[in-house]
């Protein structure tokens, strides 16, 4: 049907896109004039109903076009940590939900056919059976269940076809979606970071780039006591085909509902998966949402889909720890110094030190103040909101600020961490955990001591 077709013609994209940037811009003017008159409460109620709009209105756009801008609603996932008033909160999460599920109609006919042409043979010789009903929906693509012929279980992931030329589409009229954004988070440098969600999404498109990410990781992993990387099956893996080991296990929404002692043993696991893979190996997975990973029978956690990956030079990754132990210290000249030095304050003079302190104290506390905390979505949306919403009592800050295109998917794996722990009503010393990357101090929990014999192992 017409309506299951994935589009792929760049003007009728284009208006769509076009008329949400207009809309929101004649909105924003209209909110400025009316403010005027108005009282302080009548001023931040006006401004939240400016970002509901805005939020509904991506929500709705990125969701009719099933290419790049479905993809992009992922990738910025500013909604996903609460970025609208609470009381819509939950409206919007399952809205973010069906818009990350969501999947263009194709008959298996027509996957099957990608599978044949990437692996150059027929599916019947590739594999000693194939279950035809996919297991799980990818952004741009299907995961089904199959068997090799030397009995091995797989994971076939296979990217639709013609969704590609949507992409590419899509990627044309990022600027204009960004324009949105930027009204919604001012503390962006829109021109950078465009850049580099285009470099991110391109290089998405490539299952054989994936596959690379997620050899990399499932050789860093292999034989480790709580995490567990997927190996890939090379000789099967393509542009647009990747074959990997299959798991199974239990997934998020019956992960919430487990008592309190075992979401907090999940939340430490993710967090050391997420951030410790940034800090000790300087490279990440920069999608940690819930469908990405699954506890196992055995205790251990499999982390999935390497598509949106992340690697940065050791010089970057140690500028964030040093401000991390800036702010832990609560050195707000070494704070200042620092991200003037690293080109995230344009005009240093505009910012004063204890504000900026005040500022990273607030997004960053959680895992920098040494104290028990339990997470929760309410304190995610605070963070969040705190980091770059027009509603947070950091708005000059925010305004003097350049959030650097190098670190864009670090502080989005940091927040959408953040909000997964938040999900799980994790509980932790998060900041102790932490001070194993920051400080190269021993580790203080039981996981942390059997990481810690993993990688004295793997060294040895």
């Amino acid at each position: 049907m017409a309506r299951d077709r994935i589009p792929t013609g760049r003007v009728r994209r284009t208006a769509k896109i076009g008329s949400l940037a207009a809309r929101q811009a004649v909105r924003q003017a209209g909110t400025r004039a009316a403010n005027v008159a108005r009282s302080r409460d009548g001023a931040q109620e006006a401004l939240e109903r400016r970002q509901l709009d805005a939020a509904e209105q991506i929500v709705t756009v990125l969701g009719t076009m099933k290419g790049a801008a479905m993809k992009l609603g992922q990738v910025l996932s500013f909604l996903d940590v609460g970025l609208v008033p609470e009381e819509h909160r939950e409206e919007f999460q399952a809205k973010l939900a069906a818009l990350r599920d969501a999947a263009p109609k194709v008959s298996f006919k027509d996957m099957r056919k990608v599978i044949e042409q990437e692996l150059e043979d027929d599916l019947g010789e590739l594999f000693a059976s194939f279950d035809e009903e996919a297991i799980a929906a990818a952004s741009i693509g299907q995961v089904y269940r199959a068997t090799l012929h030397d009995g091995r279980d797989v994971a076939v992931k296979v990217q639709y076809p013609g969704v590609a030329a949507a992409v590419r589409a899509d990627m044309q009229n990022l600027g204009l979606i960004m324009r949105v954004v930027k009204r919604m988070t001012p503390g962006l440098d829109v021109k950078a970071v465009t850049e580099e969600i285009r470099l991110r999404i391109d290089e998405e498109l490539d299952y054989e780039l994936e596959a690379q990410n997620q050899r990399s990781l499932a050789r860093i992993f292999r034989g480790h006591p709580f995490i567990v990387v997927p190996d890939v099956v090379t000789r099967m893996s393509r542009e647009r085909v990747i074959v990997s080991e299959f798991v199974e296990g239990v997934g998020f929404e019956q992960l919430k509902r487990y008592p309190q002692d075992e979401r907090d043993r999940l939340g430490e696991i993710i967090f050391r998966f997420f951030f410790g893979c940034l800090c000790r190996h300087h490279q990440f997975s920069g999608d940690p949402h819930p469908g990405n990973f699954m506890l196992l029978a055995d205790g251990r956690v499999a982390f999935l889909d390497f598509g949106l990956f992340k690697r940065m030079a050791a010089e970057d990754v140690e500028s964030e720890l040093a401000v991390a132990r800036a702010v832990a210290e609560g050195d707000a000249e070494q704070v200042h110094e620092l991200l003037a030095r690293n080109g995230f304050l344009p005009s240093p003079e505009r910012v004063s030190p204890a504000e900026l302190l005040a500022y990273m104290e607030d997004t960053v506390g959680w895992y920098t103040s040494d104290t028990e905390l339990q997470l929760t979505p309410e304190l995610a949306t605070r963070v969040a909101i705190e980091s770059s919403d027009p509603r947070s009592r950091h708005f000059r800050t925010l305004r003097h600020q350049d959030l650097r295109s190098e670190h864009l998917f670090t502080v989005r794996m940091l927040l959408l961490t953040l909000a997964v722990l938040g999900q799980l009503r994790a509980r932790a010393n998060w900041h102790r955990i932490a001070r194993e990357w920051m400080y190269g101090e021993p580790a203080v929990t039981e996981l942390g001591r059997l990481e810690e014999e993993f990688y004295g192992r793997v060294a040895a």
